[in-house]
């Protein structure tokens, strides 16, 4: 190999789509390329290093112990090379062009719908690629370069991160249309003394913040039930399983109106969550997450 590398990029992504595919036809689709000319590159990219990366059998792709650690690394120099070319889009548009933006599962689809209209309006050239991650998850892909903005519940482990908060909601009891609870226009903590408490499966934050809450009173959880998102919660509730608690975005409009299930109140003052946007500190999208996240304080209370 010559002392001068030159290591083109486009050979970095047909080896890493290899690599995620282990298929040659489908990594070269994936780079909108034919498949000689994929296999031709990477030969040459062997050639060029001087180590094989790619085990060829005639049904079967697998990389070679070199090939795994190159690979990772060639994420991170794929992800520096968008990170250049971001930086530039920005510096030319600040508030154009692709931002990836990551919801919890339960802040997105409740929030989303208050939101999407003035962003759009707010922000006509910006292309919000959307995912839905829980806190750990939006933490490690934000780490890795992966998206550009999470929307979670604070706090978090900031480290090497900025936060802000963009606004608070309050609690709710959720509870079955025939309950004891359903005549009153608001609930004190105390009132759930005895009842069974329905909850989401661990590794939702939500889980973590509604045990804080009734940790304080005498509840029980139902141990056998875990439920994966805030409408199986409802049901549940609707078929007289138990009470749960619900942010308040999830209990108004269509949400709010679910068949077998009365959402009240909490009596003054309500147990709340804090929701936020996290970033690198490092971001070239500064402006667009300032911009998308003044949108998302004026339109989400």
């Amino acid at each position: 190999m010559s002392e001068g590398v030159d290591i083109k990029l486009k050979d970095l992504r047909y080896l890493v789509a290899v690599a995620d595919t282990r298929h040659f036809g489908r990594a070269a689709e994936k780079c909108f390329v034919s498949q000689p000319t994929l296999s031709a590159q990477l030969k040459k990219l062997e050639e060029y290093l001087g180590v094989q990366l790619i085990e060829r059998q005639p049904k079967n792709v697998t990389m070679t112990e070199a090939g795994e650690q190159i690979v990772a690394r060639a994420r991170r120099m794929l992800e520096a090379g968008e990170e250049v070319v971001a930086l530039a889009r920005a510096h030319r548009d600040p508030l154009a062009g692709r931002l990836r933006l990551a919801l919890l599962p339960t802040i997105g689809p409740y929030l989303l719908p208050r939101v999407s209209q003035p962003m759009r309006k707010s922000l006509p050239r910006l292309e919000l690629r959307l995912y839905e991650y829980q806190t750990a998850q939006i933490l490690e892909k934000l780490e890795a370069g992966e998206i550009d903005l999470g929307i979670l519940a604070l706090p978090v482990d900031a480290e090497g991160f900025e936060t802000r908060q963009l606004y608070t909601e309050a609690f709710t009891v959720a509870v079955p249309d025939q309950h004891r609870l359903a005549k009153r226009d608001s609930v004190r903590l105390d009132d759930l003394n005895g009842e069974t408490l329905l909850l989401l499966e661990d590794g939702h934050c939500l889980r973590d913040q509604a045990l804080e809450v009734c940790s304080r009173v005498d509840l029980h959880e139902k141990q056998d039930f875990r439920a994966t998102s805030l409408e199986t919660l409802r049901q549940m509730v609707a078929t007289g399983a138990g009470v749960t608690l619900l942010p308040e975005l999830a209990s108004r409009g269509a949400y709010g109106n679910a068949r077998g299930v009365v959402i009240r109140p909490f009596t003054r003052p309500a147990p709340v969550r804090h929701v936020g946007g996290v970033w690198r500190k490092t971001s070239a999208r500064r402006a667009a997450i300032d911009a998308l996240c003044k949108v998302i304080e004026e339109n989400a209370k």
